[in-house]
């Protein structure tokens, strides 16, 4: 957790959780087709579980130092933890009335339906036991719980069951309790055959399978009783690099611990008895406040596989697929950088020039290098075939992993592994600092010259998420950008000083500074009585010295836009203190993931892209690029395509108030505007 003031921690976990209640109201949205509004409940979901993984845990570790050590942590926790499960419980009722009151029936009149069991008629009942006795009854070890079988460990987010049982079992035992483990490798919703269904898309539950079948893993025994459960774990992982030989090889070794560490959410069915959910929050060591009672299925986030098993086109948004600029759309990449430089804007148009770049520059023999980093990539990434084509064939690649991705940690330690089986020099990063900078290097032999052809991103490596993030990416081979990019390469490879750089801002040296200078300079521009303005986007606002500015120049007179996707620490809208700041949110089709910022600066406008949010962690404990748009065409499409849309959208934007609280922007009598929309129109291409 981070060295937060109370005051400071309690709004940041709390302006977490809102964000995932924005998520959640896309579900409410009519104007959002069936199955994404579906998607969205199941996002929320998948936040809320890692909200819990990571910060809530963070917080039960803060708790129960403060009780060892006698601390004030043990109040601060405590206070905010109170509040955190007030909250989450909220969010996780409205989760299930949306998806029980509001989709589920929607669904059905759309012929889209989960029959449940007291539904099922003679024919479905009768494949069901089928389906059971010989897909689940085969893999299923139920386990009665006596002095020889204790409590058995669950695994972190795994569906489970706890059964109330009567009667002896074959040796005269009776323990009255058992627990059944649902197989992992079987889907949880099941699509009836259609011989069977009444519709074209009938689904049942794998819990209501179970259910329903309980009784036949306990033969001569009675079940009175069967409730689903899921508990959630603590998902850090935690190494201290100094005291490791090897990075890979210890994070290797603590994995497998995530699955089984200290339990921080108990989720049970509302129809759970109090003494069962008792006996089981005794069991993970929890609290009252940590049990979850839900009216529906406890792996919520699972439903999202119906989005994938039902052909429904209208139901969904639009098909499109991403376009490519003209000048990237044939020839040779390196020739189209050298006209100019090259501004990709994902998802709206094609990741696939990036990885291009790459595959001709493992086929041309006047490359030499090629250097990347790389934070998150896809499983089978074309990415990362083609730098291992171009290492087979003898060019100099590197590549610098960052292992510490959270929940990518396994898959960065399959590519590194990977890449170093054909002769690729993998490094792991810098010892106490998370390498986030997005940034590829190609050095090229041409004539008697070596030319640097440089990508710079907002984004990750990863093609799967550049189709649902948006993000800007840099292609130019500017000389003294491509400097800078070797300094840093140099400095991630060779643990050498920092050396002085002529574009590049980075952290933890220079962006933190040099974002102060510029809101200052606005600042200094609205007390001459210039016009002044700052615009910035990004995911999150929290670092309080970037804040304290922010109300500065504001008090100034400068007129401050910020779009920030999710925490956001500072207040707009106080007298006196954020008269001239407006922040806002948009949640939508894609994730708005892109780091921009603007300043207006007197009419020579100043404009930096980049891997870093306004955050402690990136200013200071990560190494983080930021870099410059100079060419003005390039500025505009900045501003007219990742800035000015979000600015006007009134469909998926919501208000922060000076409160903290978040309303949606109202339409009124304005014409609908929508960011997103309106650039899937303008830069993809509808199929």
């Amino acid at each position: 957790m981070d060295n937060l003031s109370p005051e400071l921690q309690f709004d940041r976990e709390l302006s977490l959780l809102a964000f995932h209640s924005r998520v959640l109201e896309q579900a409410k949205d009519e104007s959002t087709p069936l199955l994404e509004r579906l998607r969205f409940v199941c996002i929320s979901t998948t936040n809320l579980d890692e909200f819990f993984e990571v910060r809530v845990a963070g917080l039960m570790q803060q708790r129960a130092l403060g009780l060892s050590e006698g601390h004030s942590g043990l109040l601060q926790a405590s206070h905010i933890l109170e509040e955190i499960s007030h909250r989450a419980h909220q969010l996780v009722d409205e989760q299930y009335r949306v998806l029980n009151e509001i989709l589920i029936p929607e669904l059905a009149a759309n012929k889209i339906r989960f029959v449940r069991r007291t539904q099922w008629n003679a024919k479905q009942a009768a494949w069901i036991k089928r389906y059971f006795k010989g897909r689940l009854l085969p893999v299923i070890s139920p386990l009665g719980l006596d002095p020889a079988h204790p409590f058995p460990r669950i695994q972190n987010k795994s569906l489970n069951f706890i059964v109330s049982l009567d009667g002896k079992d074959a040796f005269g035992r009776n323990s009255g309790t058992a627990i059944v483990q649902a197989p992992r490798s079987l889907p949880r919703i099941i699509p009836l055959p259609k011989e069977y269904a009444r519709g074209p898309h009938d689904f049942v539950f794998l819990s209501s399978i179970i259910h329903a079948h309980v009784g036949d893993l306990f033969p001569g025994m009675t079940s009175t009783g069967c409730h689903q459960f899921r508990v959630t774990r603590n998902s850090e992982l935690f190494v201290d690099p100094e005291e490791v030989d090897d990075l890979l090889r210890a994070l290797q070794g603590q994995l497998p611990s995530r699955r089984f560490a200290d339990a921080v959410r108990l989720e049970v069915a509302d129809n759970c008895t109090a003494d069962m959910a008792g006996f089981l929050l005794e069991q993970f060591n929890l609290e009252q406040n940590d049990l979850f009672q839900v009216n529906g299925p406890v792996n919520l986030k699972r439903m999202l596989a119906v989005y994938d098993l039902v052909d429904r086109p209208e139901l969904k948004y639009p098909a499109w697929s991403q376009g490519i600029p003209r000048r990237l759309s044939h020839g040779d990449v390196f020739e189209s950088i050298r006209r100019n430089d090259i501004l990709l804007h994902h998802p709206y148009e094609s990741f696939s020039p990036v990885v291009g770049l790459i595959q001709q520059a493992a086929k041309d023999p006047q490359v030499l290098a090629i250097k990347q980093t790389m934070y998150r990539t896809g499983h089978e990434s074309a990415l990362t075939q083609a730098l291992m084509d171009a290492a087979k064939v003898g060019k100099e690649v590197t590549v610098v992993v960052e292992l510490r991705a959270r929940f990518d940690e396994a898959a960065n330690i399959a590519v590194a592994t990977q890449l170093q089986d054909v002769g690729v020099h993998v490094v792991y990063g810098v010892v106490g600092y998370k390498t986030h900078a997005k940034m590829l290097m190609v050095v090229r032999r041409e004539g008697r010259i070596l030319r640097r052809y440089i990508h710079l991103g907002t984004g990750n490596y990863h093609a799967g998420t550049s189709k649902i993030y948006t993000d800007f990416g840099l292609m130019t081979c500017d000389k003294d950008i491509g400097e800078d990019v070797h300094k840093v390469f140099q400095q991630l490879t060779g643990l050498g000083r920092a050396s002085r750089l002529k574009k590049l801002l980075q952290a933890p040296f220079t962006l933190h500074k040099k974002s102060l200078e510029l809101i200052a300079c606005e600042a200094d521009l609205a007390r001459q009585g210039k016009p002044a303005r700052i615009i910035a986007k990004m995911n999150s606002l929290t670092e309080p010295g970037i804040i304290a500015a922010l109300y500065e120049a504001s008090q100034a007179g400068v007129k401050i836009d910020l779009i920030v996707r999710g925490v956001c620490s500072l207040r707009p809208g106080v007298d006196g203190i954020s008269d001239n700041i407006q922040v806002r949110s948009i949640v939508g089709r894609f994730l708005e993931h892109m780091r921009v910022v603007y300043f207006q600066n007197d009419g020579d406008s100043i404009i930096y892209c980049g891997s870093a949010d306004w955050m402690e962690r990136n200013l200071f404990s990560r190494v983080e690029v930021c870099f410059p748009i100079e060419d003005p065409r390039l500025q505009e499409r900045v501003l007219k395509e990742g800035l000015m849309p979000s600015l006007s959208d009134n469909l998926q934007a919501w208000q922060l108030q000076h409160d903290g609280s978040y309303r949606k922007t109202k339409l009124g009598s304005a014409k609908p505007r929508s960011a997103q929309q309106s650039l899937l129109a303008k830069l993809g291409n509808n199929v």
